[in-house]
């Protein structure tokens, strides 16, 4: 694996297709320590205003203009993108008009699950002559690594139920709906679907009772490191600090830490226990 650290030989012709959370300002930021300029397309509906004050060139679009994504990175130059920060499934039932080329795009595809939808969008760039790259390429030192992050490790209870979510977790990610479960007391409250990690705990904390939660977040059996890699962050442990999670558990190596320091003061403040695990399948792909 490629240290942060180690030179790109290539400096010309990046693109960043950014969607929402700081994702994709720190990815700004570390091909900039790299001495590479990105190209940004900003998603209109996800992405932050932050992304003009970076000093990149950035163009918005709107979530249903593919063909004018992809027309503009063409012009650019663009021969590696990166795909950063989330895009909310639960778009695709919103009231945005497709593009003729998204709208082919989604009426071709059998299901639109995360993995078929993005993965239709990589193969619409490569046809266009874009190579999508490891999301994480610019962040590996915000890679969770194995082991216990926080002051606290996880007590016997917490375990028990770590285990026992991690079991959830792998299946539901193995059927690409979602990638977190919360436990408590070895059963499971809530299973993330399109809504989002933050919400599937807020959910979890009306139907908990005031039980202590945990909260299990994995990649997918032989994650694709292109898109939809886990993040978590400071609005994690404060999302979870209001709902009465004690212990977040996540795959070593496939989980971003957003802001890592601040996500880990935080957890510590709020007494939460952090860990990470290597994944059973340890590869990752492409």
């Amino acid at each position: 694996m490629m240290a942060a650290s180690e030179p790109i030989l290539e400096r010309e012709g990046w693109g960043l297709i950014a969607g929402n959370g700081d994702f994709p300002l720190l990815v700004l930021e570390g091909a900039r320590r790299q001495g590479i300029a990105m190209t940004v397309i900003a998603i209109r509906e996800e992405a932050s205003p932050e992304l003009d004050r970076l000093g990149a060139r950035v163009y918005w679009v709107g979530l249903g203009e593919l063909g004018r994504a992809l027309e503009l990175l063409r012009q650019a130059g663009v021969r590696q993108a990166v795909l950063a920060g989330q895009v909310k499934h639960r778009q695709i039932y919103s009231d945005i008009p497709p593009d003729p080329v998204l709208a082919s795009l989604l009426a071709a595809l059998p299901a639109k699950n995360t993995d078929a939808l993005i993965g239709a969008v990589v193969r619409v760039l490569e046809q266009a002559g874009i190579r999508l790259v490891d999301s994480t390429l610019f962040l590996r030192p915000l890679l969770a690594t194995a082991g216990v992050l926080t002051r606290r490790a996880p007590d016997a209870r917490e375990q028990a139920d770590i285990e026992y979510g991690r079991r959830l977790a792998r299946e539901i990610a193995r059927l690409d709906i979602g990638q977190t479960v919360v436990v408590a007391d070895r059963a499971c409250v809530a299973v993330e679907a399109m809504e989002g990690t933050d919400e599937t705990i807020r959910r979890a904390a009306r139907l908990a009772n005031g039980r202590p939660l945990v909260v299990v977040k994995v990649s997918r059996p032989g994650q694709d490191m292109r898109y939809d890699v886990p993040v978590v962050g400071p609005q994690t442990i404060r999302v979870m600090a209001a709902a009465g999670a004690t212990a977040l558990a996540m795959d070593a190596g496939r989980t971003l830490l957003l802001n890592r320091d601040e996500m880990l003061a935080l957890a510590d403040e709020a007494g939460i226990a952090v860990e990470a695990t290597l994944p059973p399948d340890g590869e990752t792909r492409p």
